[in-house]
């Protein structure tokens, strides 16, 4: 007889919190340190219940990232694109898991000239990301940030492209993007603060210099604001952007004169939203002033920024989400979203505009690099979850369009044809219509007995579009039906949207998808036997919230990097993120959100009843949900549930909230993912 696996099971050490008032004992809060040898022991037991109980899979694991992988063109490289002379390539070569960039002056025929060869670079590290290439306006110069531990802290060094040495000095705790000022030696870039990872300062470094001793041009003390910098489309200025969930604010500074003094664009007013554009003499402006929700177009002379010069170039629309804009000097393009779907809007100065036409309802579209003002040529691209990725430039004159690369889905078999892929509305919880995406291969019947995997995500504003994936393929070809739930929180329908989905409204984020949910079982696409969730980070807050609330609606949960310990988390601002989510979540030092969280915090609500299986993930590393969340919540899961169901913890070691670094190390961790849902369903092949 095969020895029982034992799970572990985390030691009880009480430790009383109270606020408000309000006391909440935390038993497993002890796991908050990654530097006591015990933590580390109890992960490991963790990893090692996980791969024991799994091990009856590896195999199949094996066999899945082999398919995976095998559809994917491993000598892969992107559309070039040229910007200031050379033209600028990303390429993958076969069997490197890793990117190489290169460059070509003047002509794609010309020799390459490679910057940064990513597979020599990772060799020593367990984890790497490369970030950031800056290159100066004279070529001569590349800044680029690394990160081998996968915190987000980047180092950025400098090299020499005439030489091809790399400065010895380097530039400690940055987000890895650096700007450069037209004179070819002096660059902006961005700390963070060492303790919360928030950008908070701007610095400027002269070449030759060291850099303990770089200036300081911009500190942002509210802590509820990240800060960053770059360079306008036109190369004319330096632009800092601090920015908060409801407030902006943009300082500016002459590129030629980067040792003169940032000027405010427009001062922040709390509840101001504002991005600019530089063409020309004049600025133009995306912003949600004058109560415009969804957001309106605005133009302002370059020597008076300020709000009260600010005109009406495209008026605010109830129904239509303005969310960004390329100028070019014939031509404004404008990504709108109405409906929940993406729209690009073409605007000759002088002319007539329309729409580029879209012929699914599950499709994504959007402009990509678009560098040159005197062009007529409009660079985008689309997918939808049949459709494979393609880049086309499209003649905004001739209306002419060159698809100039579509995903190659390698083995031959791939033919979108015997996919159905289908928009369908369910009724939210207050009556309220939400969308729902989803693709399966012809043939599937609504008889409520297909494998379905339900996945969202529902916050920060964040829209979930629907991407065409490869690896998804082996779900579909055994299956399963797949379906985005386009819950509120997200901005797929417009900035209400997500309004209606954070603070006191968080729920609404909650009780969509499962109203997502039931609808797919009560129009017998699948049954509660069958049917899956996924969401990672903030959605794996929405998957601990649906499992507290309607834990009979799945068979199977998969929740990556979960944010779960709302109330502890936000109320300790020591941790990365948490000030500057305050208008996210709300601020838990107010009485009347710590009450609100404290409903549906994940970790908070765990009771004693049967749970569906579920498999978490998350990273020693990281620096955005600390390992610690699913650490305690699975401890305490596996204390209180009251069934027998699969409950594991697969703890990344080396990496952080991303994940597996390298191309192809990625889709191991697909495969786990994968084969706990195929196990449960019974699918061995």
């Amino acid at each position: 007889m095969p020895k029982k696996i034992v799970p572990p099971i985390a030691k009880i050490i009480p430790k009383t919190l109270e606020k408000h008032g309000d006391v909440r004992i935390d038993n497993y809060y002890w796991l908050n340190d990654r530097e006591n040898p015990e933590v580390i022991d109890y992960l490991n037991k963790e990893n090692d219940y996980y791969q024991k109980s799994t091990a009856h899979t590896k195999q199949f694991q094996a066999i899945l990232f082999e398919e995976m992988k095998a559809r994917i063109k491993e000598d892969d490289q992107s559309v070039p694109y040229f910007y200031n002379g050379y033209w600028y390539i990303t390429r993958f070569e076969i069997g490197k898991g890793y990117p190489i960039y290169a460059r070509k002056k003047e002509s794609l025929e010309a020799k390459e000239e490679i910057l940064y060869d990513c597979n020599e670079m990772a060799k020593d590290h367990a984890y790497f990301k490369l970030t950031g290439l800056s290159v100066s306006d004279d070529n001569k110069w590349v800044t680029f940030g690394v990160d081998t531990v996968s915190r987000r802290q980047f180092t950025i060094q400098i090299k020499n492209l005439e030489t091809n040495e790399i400065l010895p000095y380097k530039v400690e705790n940055t987000t890895g993007d650096a700007t450069w000022a037209s004179d070819n030696k002096t660059f902006f870039y961005s700390r963070k603060d060492e303790q919360t990872l928030r950008p908070d300062r701007i610095y400027k470094h002269i070449l030759g210099t060291n850099p303990d001793d770089d200036e300081v041009v911009y500190f942002e003390k509210d802590e509820t604001f990240d800060v960053s910098v770059y360079k306008s489309k036109s190369r004319k200025y330096i632009i800092i952007n601090s920015d908060s969930t409801m407030t902006s604010e943009y300082w500016y500074l002459l590129a030629s004169k980067p040792n003169g003094k940032f000027k405010v664009f427009q001062k922040r007013t709390r509840g101001l939203e504002y991005s600019i554009s530089h063409f020309e003499n004049h600025f133009y402006i995306v912003t949600n002033k004058d109560k415009a929700t969804n957001f309106k177009l605005m133009k302002t002379p370059e020597d008076a920024t300020s709000k009260k010069n600010w005109v009406d170039l495209i008026p605010h629309r109830e129904q239509v989400l303005v969310e960004a804009i390329d100028i070019f000097k014939d031509y404004l393009v404008v990504s709108e979203r109405f409906n929940g779907l993406n729209q690009l809007k073409i605007m000759p100065w002088k002319g007539k505009e329309y729409y580029l036409p879209f012929d699914s309802e599950t499709y994504m579209a959007y402009t990509t690099s678009n560098i040159d003002f005197d062009t007529e040529i409009l660079r985008y691209s689309y997918q939808s979850l049949a459709t494979p990725s393609s880049v086309i430039d499209f003649n905004m004159r001739t209306k002419e369009k060159t698809v100039l690369k579509e995903q190659e889905v390698l083995g031959g078999t791939y033919d979108k044809s015997n996919y159905t892929e289908k928009r369908i509305w369910a009724t939210a919880k207050d009556g309220i219509k939400v969308p729902i995406s989803m693709i399966y291969k012809n043939g599937v019947e609504q008889n409520g007995k297909n494998p379905t995997l339900l996945y969202a995500y529902g916050s920060y504003g964040v829209t979930m579009d629907c991407h065409f994936s490869s690896v998804r393929l082996s779900l579909l070809d055994r299956g399963f039906i797949f379906a985005i739930a386009h819950v509120r929180g997200g901005e797929d329908l417009g900035r209400n949207w997500y309004d209606n989905g954070k603070l006191l409204k968080k729920k609404n984020t909650f009780t969509d998808f499962i109203a997502c949910s039931e609808f797919l079982i009560n129009e017998k696409y699948t049954s509660n036997e069958h049917l899956y969730a996924e969401g990672g980070s903030a959605g794996g807050l929405l998957m601990g919230a649906i499992i507290n609330m309607a834990p009979n609606l799945y068979k199977g949960v998969i929740a990556q990097v979960p944010f779960v310990d709302v109330v502890t988390t936000m109320l300790d601002d020591s941790i990365p993120l948490t000030t500057s989510e305050y208008d996210e979540w709300g601020n838990p030092n107010q009485k009347k959100y710590y009450d609100y969280m404290k409903r549906y915090s994940p970790y908070d609500n765990v009771v004693a009843q049967d749970y569906p299986n579920i498999y978490i993930s998350t990273g020693l590393h990281d620096s955005q949900v600390q390992y610690w969340e699913p650490a305690k919540w699975i401890a305490k899961l596996r204390v209180l549930k009251t069934n027998n169901n699969q409950l594991y913890l697969d703890v990344n070691m080396d990496a952080g909230h991303g994940g597996a670094s390298g191309r192809f190390e990625a889709l191991k961790e697909i495969a786990k993912e994968y084969c706990f849902l195929l196990d449960l369903q019974g699918i061995q092949g």
